[in-house]
Order: C-alpha cells, then structure tokens, then sequence
C-alpha cells in the first residue's frame, strides 16, 4: 500500500467586490454560510485538507487567499500573488458586470504566476432563474484559458465540493 502524500498548494480567491469570495470559503473550509455581507480587507487566509485526492495516492492542503477586491494592483497586491499555484476568480452570476471585470484580475495575476491554474466560477446562481450571463459567452472564456468553470451557490452549497475537488485535481494532476 503507498503511502499518502500530503502537499500544500496556495489558491488565491479573486474578484470583485460582493461576489461571495469569502462566502464560498466559509461553506467550503466550515460548512457555514452567513447572510450578513463580511468585508475583507486585504487578505484572509484559511486552509483545508483534501483527502485523498481522486485517483491519486496525494492529500492537498489547500491554503486559500481570500484577497479583497482592490482597484489598483500594487507591489502589496502582487506579493499576495506571489507563490500562488492556482486562482479561482469569482463573479456574482446575478450581475453580470462582474464577469465583464473578471479580466481585470487575470493579467496582474499571470504577470506574477504565469504558470498558474485557474478555475473560473459563477456564484449566487440561487439568485437567478435561467441565465443571467450568456452561457456561451462563459464557456469561451474558460476556454481561451484551457480551463473550468463551475456554476455555484454558497449559499446553498451547490457544486462548491465539486469546484475545489476539481482544483485538486488540476493540481495534482490527476484525472
């Protein structure tokens, strides 16, 4: 029998401000969800362990970066960025501006980690009925960037273990 294997991977939470960055770390790391709004300021940083990752003899401890939104990336910024092995950039599903501002963060976080993982997500979809973004539009950007996108409600929990059970994968490698 092989033995686990424990790694740490930093993931950076990204996203504009009221999208449910904190919100989907919170259902994630505590399986709690608060209706109040929680401002972060700067980062907060939380973790938890993946075990075992599927399909691999691995166990991921995910330290999660949950970085508030900010309008200008300055070297503070970009130090949290700094040894970062994925992202995972949040909209709020039920404004759709917010994906428009998904760019924004893409290109000071590559300049940093060019080799990074990143996962795109759509949360507060319990808000909407249909679709509030073009779904075509969603897939084309996950796929320029060769990656995911999940459809989440941290609110509910919907597809959240999905989202990071999927990032352990992309980081392990495993299939």
């Amino acid at each position: 029998m092989k033995q686990q294997i424990e790694t740490c991977k930093k993931i950076c939470m990204l996203g504009s401000f009221g999208v449910g960055k904190t919100s989907l770390v919170r259902r994630f790391v505590h399986n709690k969800f608060d209706e109040k709004y929680l401002t972060t300021i700067g980062v907060q940083i939380s973790q938890k362990t993946l075990s075992p990752i599927k399909n691999s003899n691995e166990s991921l401890k995910l330290i999660l970066w949950d970085i508030a939104h900010i309008e200008k990336f300055d070297n503070v910024i970009k130090n949290y960025f700094r040894g970062s092995h994925a992202a995972i950039i949040v909209f709020d599903f039920s404004r759709p501006q917010t994906f428009k501002e998904s760019d924004v963060f893409l290109k000071p976080y590559f300049n940093v980690n060019p080799k990074s993982k990143i996962i795109f997500v759509g949360n507060k979809v319990d808000l909407v009925e249909g679709d509030s973004i073009e779904t075509e539009q969603l897939l084309q950007f996950a796929k320029k960037f060769n990656t995911s996108h999940f459809l989440t409600s941290a609110k509910t929990g919907k597809n959240v273990e999905a989202l990071f059970s999927k990032l352990g994968s992309l980081l392990t490698g495993a299939k």
